[in-house]
This record gives C-alpha cells, structure tokens and sequence, in this order.
C-alpha cells in the first residue's frame, strides 16, 4: 500500500529545488513530535518540507524508509483514515511523516491527536493555510502541536540566492546600535542596493526568482488564497467572492491607507459588520497587515491597513506606486513578525511599545532626533539606518 507513495516522495524529494536555506530551518525544534509550517500561499511550504526530507536521507540513507512525505490531494484518502495510514506507515518502520495541504483533510486536528497519542514514536511535520486554528480555539491539537510561521524570503535571504552569499541575520538591537559597522561589512561582499528594488517588486514569494512571468504567478497566487484560504476554509459562500474581490481591489489601490469602512460598505453593498469580518479575512489570509495604536487590537477599526509585504504593492499595474508607501510596507512586513508594531502620533511606527521610528523613501534633508530607516541610504549614519537592512531579521 505505501509503495506508490515512496515512490512519489522519492521523486519529489530528487527534484525538490531550495536554492537557499531558509532561516526557518534552524529556528524549529525538530524533536518536537506535533509540529505545524504555517504560512500563506506560495512561501514555499512545500519545497520546505520536502528539503527537510532531502535532508534527513542525505544525512543517513539508510534511514530512507522512515521518512515519507505525503499529500491530501491523493485520492487514496477519500476513503482511507490519516490514523490508518500512519498506523500502517509505523507498522513498516516509519518515523517520520511529512503532511501537505493538511485542509483538504475533514478530520485532519482530531486524526493529528489521534496518531499523536497513539503512535509514540512517530514524529508529524504538516503545512498549514494561514486562516486555520491550530492553537487557539483548537481543542484537539491547541495543546500539543508547536506552531511555527513561514514568510516569504527575507531580503537576506532573496540577497544570498542572488549573490551565492551566506550572509547572516542580525537583531533589532545590532542593526540599530551597529548597522555602520553592519553595513560595511555587508557591501564589502555585495551591493545590495542593486538587488533592493527587484526584492520589493518580485522578491517575497519564492516563485518570483524563477518565474519570468511573476505577475501572473502573483495574480493566480492571489486568486487562490481568496478562493481557498479566504472561501473555502472560512466556509463564506462563493457568491460573495466578487464583493471580496472588490474590496481587496480598493486596498490594492489606497494601501497604505485609513480605513474608510463606510465607504468601503458602500463601493461593495455590503455591511459594515461584514465589511469589517472581509478584512479580518484578508489579513488572516496573509494579503493585508492592520496597524493598530497602542492598546487597540480588532475588532476595533485599525489605524492604517497595509499590503502584507511589498511584492503586493505592485499587483495593480495600474496604480503608480509612491515610494513611501513601498518602504513603509516593507519595513512593516519585515519587522513584525519578530517585534510588536503600532500606530504612534508624530512617527510613522511604535516598536515594541517604547520606541518611536520613522521610515523615509528618501535622505531628508535635516536629520532627525529618533531612529529612521532610510530607502535610498546605502550606509547609515547615527540614527540613520538603511531601510535594506532590516531586511537581515531573519
């Protein structure tokens, strides 16, 4: 019964292509036995999971047989168990089992804490869609499984594929307090000023370095997490998808903007309350952030809504894209996975509650008091930092 899935897992594992080791890699605490990859679409889950197998078997191939990588659109599982297939996976020696599009499963939380349990020694690593609860709100696996985020390529990351540099990552504190240094030693490997800008247009999402056509790619990307991730996972009836689509077409347009939801009621017929849950929707989704000031969170109305990384700025090709709002996306998109960020009076963001940062596409002219990230700074100056840089976080 396993044998066509070996066979599958082989060859994908033969071809998988990750050019670049994620920083991801070494943050998991891969002796966890219930571990869930939770990241928005075209991140590269896939590709992860598989090079974590490439991994394992070029580290002992004699061990090969352990591991195997399967995937929910197989059809083999309309009408056998996950919990029967692990047993049997055990039964012939398996240790480690990788799981893709774990959604497309009915029972996949409940039948991950059955085989949890009851199969001690088998070790679970599945991918997961943004908008699905895995910790909160889940009572099945909430308390067992360990949850970790993929993004997109860090700049760093985009930087050492390009450059076939290892480049390290560096903290909010080093950069800030010795991005001088930093950034010397950086340029004297590479010019990364030469890359920035392509990793703003095409340089997030995995498929934009090896797809000529990104925009297309982008587009359909889009249009899946709306279609999936948005529709079917939130279970919203799919004759609403066009007022979602219209929505998401404003903020495309505006962001980084105010959020007019009264207006935004009207353009789409739609209720503010409804509004309001399409937009918690979108940023579930990974297709927008929502900038909140201090001590406010939703459902309360954000300060400012953002396009999730900068790729997504360039999605209408209509619209002129501002320069500001490009530096501001990306320095949001790159720090806030790891630091608290909101909205502040007199600054463009609050990090971590305490200190207050303004980003600028452009050298100003008379230097401020306060840490700002620079878009056009190649080496900083005292409080100056350039904006490239922090995208070393990760």
């Amino acid at each position: 019964m396993l044998e066509s899935f070996y066979k599958t897992h082989d060859y994908l594992v033969e071809h998988v292509q990750m050019p670049v080791r994620r920083r991801l890699m070494d943050e998991i605490n891969w002796h966890d036995r219930l571990i869930a990859i939770k990241g928005s679409r075209g991140v590269g889950k896939t590709d992860f999971l598989l090079s974590y197998a490439k991994l394992l078997t070029d580290r002992d191939p004699e061990r090969r047989r352990e591991i195997l990588y399967i995937n929910f659109n197989n059809f083999y599982f309309t009408e056998h168990s996950l919990y029967e297939f692990a047993g049997e996976f055990v039964k012939q020696g398996g240790k480690t089992l990788l799981i893709d599009h774990t959604f497309k499963y009915p029972n996949w939380s409940k039948e991950l804490r059955d085989c949890y349990f009851h199969y001690t020694g088998l070790r679970i690593i599945f991918s997961a869609s943004p908008v699905m609860r895995l910790i909160e709100g889940n009572s099945d696996i909430g308390h067992i499984v360990k949850m970790y985020n993929m993004r997109g390529y860090s700049f760093r990351e985009y930087l050492n594929l390009q450059t076939g540099t290892n480049l390290p990552v560096y903290t909010l504190d080093e950069i800030l307090h010795h991005h001088v240094d930093i950034a010397h030693s950086i340029c004297s490997q590479v010019k990364p000023m030469w890359f920035f800008r392509d990793y703003l247009e095409h340089g997030y999402y995995p498929f934009g370095v090896e797809n000529a056509d990104f925009m297309a790619s982008l587009l359909k990307t889009m249009n899946m997490m709306l279609e999936v991730d948005v529709l079917l996972i939130k279970q919203i009836e799919v004759a609403y998808l066009h007022r979602i689509r219209q929505l998401l077409y404003m903020l495309l347009s505006e962001a980084p903007c105010g959020l007019n939801i009264s207006k935004l009621s009207e353009s789409t017929d739609t209720s503010r309350a409804t509004v309001i849950n399409y937009i918690k929707c979108l940023k579930d989704a990974r297709l927008i952030n929502m900038l909140y000031a201090e001590g406010k969170e939703f459902p309360m109305k954000p300060a400012r809504i953002y396009m999730q990384n900068p790729n997504l700025c360039f999605a209408l090709p209509t619209r002129q894209v501002d320069d500001q709002d490009v530096a501001e996306t990306f320095f949001y998109n790159a720090i806030h996975g790891l630091h608290k960020v909101n909205a502040v009076e007199n600054a463009t963001f609050l990090i971590d509650q305490k200190m207050r940062f303004d980003v600028l596409a452009t050298k100003p002219k008379v230097p401020g008091f306060r840490f700002a990230a620079i878009g056009d700074m190649e080496i900083g100056v005292n409080k100056q930092v350039p904006l490239w840089l922090f995208g070393f976080l990760y």
